[in-house]
C-alpha cells in the first residue's frame, strides 16, 4: 500500500540532499514535487495545497542543527504533518452502553459485513467481548447466509428473521435477544446500495434512531480513492456517523481516500482492513501509518502482532529444549503456524524498517511456508523429534510424500541444522562462550 506515493516523496527529499541549509528557493521546488505526488496519490488539490504551505512555514522557521540535515528536517516535518493530517491519534471504539450498539453503513460493495464479522472476532479475541452479529440487510439476495457464515468462522452467533423485511423491527428484536442472553456488544449490519439514494439514507437513519449506536461506523472501499470521501461526505451529513473504516488498503497503491477523508469530514479513521482473513483487522494509528508511507517500517504493529501469538510457557519450555540442543521439527512447524497467524508474509516483512523498499518488485506468496511444511508433515513422528536419524532413504520417502525434490528435502534440514546450532550458541552458556570468544579476538575489540 501507498507504493506510488512512498516513491514520489522519497524522489522530492532527493532535491535537499547535499544541500547545507534550507531556503525558500530549495523549499518550494521540494513541495512541488510533494504536491505532486499527493495529487498522484488522489489526494484533493485543496488539501494537498493545505498540507503543502503547512510544511513550508514550519520548514522555513527551523534552525538546522550540525547533526541533522536539510533533507532529514524535511522528512521529519513531512512525517508530523502526514501524522496530522490522518488524524494524530488513534480514535479508540466507545464499548459503553449494556450492551453496547455499533451500527455498520456504507455502500454495497465496501465490505460491510465482512467487516462485521472481523470486528466481531476483534473484539471478542482482544477485548473479551458476547458478541451478537445482527443481519439488518433485508435485501441483498444471500446477505443473511453470508453473515451466518462469516459468524460460524468467527464463533459469534447472528440474529436474523427470514419472515421480516423491517430492519427496525429486526433490530428491535435483536437488542432484546441480547440483553435477554447476555450479550456485552451488538453489532449490527445495514443494507448498502449501489449508489447513495434518499430511500437508502432513510431506512438507515430510522435504523440508527432505533438502535441508538454508541458507535456508528462508515465503511468505504479505499480504492476508490476521491469517490470514497466523497460518499463519507454524503453519508455524514446525515448519520453524524463516529468514525471511518478503509477496507482493501492492502491493495491501495496511492492512499488518497487514507489521507484526505479526516480532513474533508473531520471524522476519524478507526480501522482499517488489510486483507481476507478474519484476523486481517488493524485499528489505525496516524503515526505508524506516516512511518510506512516514509519507508521507516512499522516495528510497533509487527512486534504487537508478534505478542499476540506469544505464549510464554510454550517460550520457556521452547528456550529450555534449545539449551539443550533439542529443538525438532515439531517445535520449527509451531514456529512457522505462529508466523503464519500473524498475516500477510509480504506485509508483515514490509513492517522491518527498509524492507518495504526492497520488497516492491518482490512476488512474497502466503503460501510461502507450503512446501516446507509439507515436507515436515511427510515425516514421521520420530523423524521429527530426532532429525539425526534422517538418512538418504528417509529423505528419498520424505520427498515422495510431500511432492517435493531431495534436493529441496535436503535443503530445508541443512538449513533446520545450522539454524539449531546458532540458537544452541545464542541460548545460556553458548551465548557466554560466543561473548568470551568475542572479547579474545583482537579484530573484535
Amino acid at each position: 500500500m501507498f507504493e506510488s506515493l512512498s516513491d514520489r516523496l522519497e524522489k522530492s527529499f532527493k532535491i535537499l540532499k547535499g544541500q547545507g541549509h534550507i531556503t525558500e528557493i530549495n523549499v518550494a521546488e521540494t513541495l512541488k514535487e510533494v504536491r505532486r505526488a499527493l495529487l498522484d496519490a488522489d489526494v484533493s488539490f485543496k488539501v494537498a495545497k493545505s498540507f503543502t504551505e503547512e510544511v513550508k512555514q514550519k520548514a522555513l522557521g527551523q534552525k538546522i542543527l550540525t547533526a541533522v540535515s536539510p533533507g532529514q528536517l524535511m522528512v521529519k516535518i513531512v512525517h508530523d504533518e502526514l501524522t496530522a493530517l490522518m488524524g494524530g491519534e488513534e480514535a479508540p471504539l466507545s464499548l459503553e452502553g449494556n450492551p453496547s450498539v455499533i451500527l455498520i453503513a456504507g455502500l454495497q460493495g465496501s465490505g460491510k459485513t465482512t467487516f462485521t464479522a472481523k470486528l466481531a472476532h476483534f473484539l471478542q479475541s482482544k477485548k473479551k467481548k458476547k458478541v451478537l452479529l445482527v443481519a439488518g440487510d433485508v435485501y441483498r439476495p444471500a446477505a443473511i447466509n453470508q453473515l451466518k457464515v462469516l459468524g460460524e468462522q468467527v464463533n459469534a452467533e447472528v440474529f436474523f428473521r427470514d419472515d421480516s423485511k423491517d430492519p427496525v423491527a429486526i433490530v428491535g428484536e435483536a437488542l432484546k435477544h441480547a440483553k435477554a442472553n447476555g450479550f456485552t456488544t451488538v453489532i449490527i449490519d445495514t443494507a448498502g446500495r449501489l449508489a447513495i439514494d434518499e430511500q437508502m439514507m432513510n431506512e438507515i437513519a430510522a435504523v440508527q434512531a432505533a438502535a441508538k449506536p454508541q458507535e456508528t461506523l462508515f465503511v468505504v472501499d479505499s480504492m476508490t480513492g476521491q469517490d470514497a470521501v466523497n460518499t463519507a461526505k454524503t453519508f455524514n451529513e446525515r448519520l453524524d456517523y463516529n468514525g471511518v473504516v478503509l477496507t482493501k488498503l492492502d491493495g491501495d497503491t496511492r492512499g488518497g481516500a487514507a489521507l484526505t477523508i479526516k480532513a474533508v469530514v473531520n471524522k476519524p479513521i478507526k480501522f482499517v482492513g488489510l486483507g481476507e482473513k478474519m484476523e486481517a483487522l488493524d485499528v489505525f494509528y496516524p503515526k505508524r501509518m506516516a512511518d510506512r508511507i516514509l519507508g521507516m517500517g512499522d516495528i510497533v504493529s509487527l512486534v504487537e502482532k508478534a505478542q499476540e501469538q506469544f505464549d510464554a510457557e510454550q517460550a520457556r519450555t521452547l528456550q529450555r529444549k534449545i539449551a539443550k540442543n533439542q529443538f525438532n521439527f515439531d517445535d520449527f512447524l509451531s514456529q512457522i503456524q505462529q508466523i503464519k497467524k500473524m498475516g500477510n508474509v509480504k506485509d508483515l516483512m514490509g513492517m522491518i524498517p527498509g524492507m518495504g523498499k526492497a520488497l516492491k518488485n518482490v512476488d512474497v506468496d502466503d503460501d510461502a511456508f507450503k512446501s516446507i511444511e509439507a515436507i515436515i508433515h511427510s515425516m514421521s513422528k520420530e523423524e521429527r523429534a530426532n532429525p539425526e536419524i534422517l538418512n538418504g532413504s528417509r529423505r528419498r520417502r520424505i520427498a515422495d510424500g510431500s511432492g517435493t525434490t531431495v534436493q529441496e528435502v535436503n535443503q530445508l534440514i541443512k538449513q533446520f541444522s545450522e539454524t539449531r546450532k546458532m540458537m544452541k550458541a545464542m541460548s545460556g552458556s553458548g551465548a557466554k562462550n560466543m561473548m568470551r570468544m568475542m572479547r579474545n579476538n583482537p579484530k573484535m575489540r
